[in-house]
């Protein structure tokens, strides 16, 4: 099989090679699928780097979740040959290859559902999900600030929104990114490279700050989100897609009565698989209702990935990238 190989931490970009492996064998409770697609993620930036909280040693094949139809099985694994599935990948057999290893925390993917489309709102819509939903407690006629609001996690978090009849002021950088926001039906746009933020959002919302902040970004853009947050607000930390982790002041959590709150989807594989179920089982349907749709603004292959990954770490993407090996 062909496989994107990292043989030495470091910048993707710069050291994955293409190779000819033998296929993974499945051991234990692992699949192994042909894969048609995988969502491009920040976090397999970060694990080329050697930065990610789940670490692997040289040499491996990035690609944290991938889409496919399972075509080898290990002994202990509940699924069965043929069957289409989206999963977490195993073993530093990742998603950038023809076959991944995939992890026994699998979920189905219904027949009227394409590999491209599941893998695009795998990660993205499911962190939306479990940010608003799960951890967030949005409610109806709730307002939603959405930082860098056209990348992958922002634009899923927008329509989610909106599917929820939330009020949405999403901020990206950039007239491309901009406009995509206004595609996504987000009800107030800001460009934080031209306009300032907190100013912006307080003259949107006539001084009264928003419900929820969704924030996937950290940094500076974090200590402005917390200023923003209108009385009992929720803000919820997503990811630190600007490589600052910041830290919240006790006293003015306390005095404006605000919660912060952490996001991690991951988690849930196993602390809370049910809540996995719950949450495609709900994305799904949304697909079909039309209320989502995942913006694909680029499909990629072995010779166009390490570009896309440069590109995506340098926030020069919007909406989702996606691989696929054919």
């Amino acid at each position: 099989m062909r496989a994107m190989r990292l043989n030495e931490l470091g910048d993707p970009w710069d050291l994955l090679r293409l190779e000819e492996l033998e296929p993974p064998q499945p051991t234990g409770d692992t699949s192994r699928i042909r894969v048609e697609a995988c969502d491009l993620n920040f976090a397999d930036i970060l694990q080329c780097q050697g930065l990610y909280q789940e670490r692997h040693d040289p040499p491996f094949t990035p690609g944290l979740s991938a889409a496919g139809v399972i075509d080898a099985v290990g002994p202990d694994s509940p699924f069965a040959i043929g069957q289409r599935v989206i999963g977490t990948t195993a073993g530093g057999w990742g998603g950038y290859a023809e076959q991944a290893l995939l992890a026994s925390t699998i979920e189905p993917v219904p027949d009227d559902i394409d590999g491209l489309t599941a893998s695009a709102i795998n990660v993205t819509h499911g962190t939306a999900w479990f940010a608003l939903h799960q951890r967030g407690h949005l409610q109806r006629g709730e307002s939603v600030l959405v930082l860098a609001a056209a990348g992958g996690v922002g634009s899923a978090a927008v329509q989610m929104a909106k599917a929820h009849d939330c009020t949405v002021i999403a901020a990206a950088g950039g007239p491309e990114k901009v406009d995509l926001c206004r595609r996504l039906g987000a009800d107030v746009v800001i460009d934080y490279r031209a306009d300032d933020l907190y100013d912006s959002v307080m003259e949107a919302t006539s001084g009264r700050g928003v419900d929820v902040v969704y924030d996937p970004v950290g940094g500076e853009s974090f200590d402005v989100a917390r200023r923003l947050l209108a009385w009992e607000g929720r803000l919820l930390v997503v990811g630190f897609a600007s490589g600052d982790i910041p830290s919240a002041p006790a006293n003015h959590v306390l005095v404006k009565n605000y919660s912060v709150v952490g996001v991690h989807m991951g988690g849930y594989r196993t602390q809370a698989p049910e809540a996995l179920a719950q949450c495609y089982a709900e994305l799904y349907e949304m697909l079909r209702q039309g209320l989502i749709e995942p913006v694909i603004t680029e499909q990629v292959n072995f010779d166009t990935l390490g570009d896309a990954l440069h590109r995506l770490a340098n926030r020069g993407t919007s909406g989702r990238v996606v691989f696929a090996p054919q």
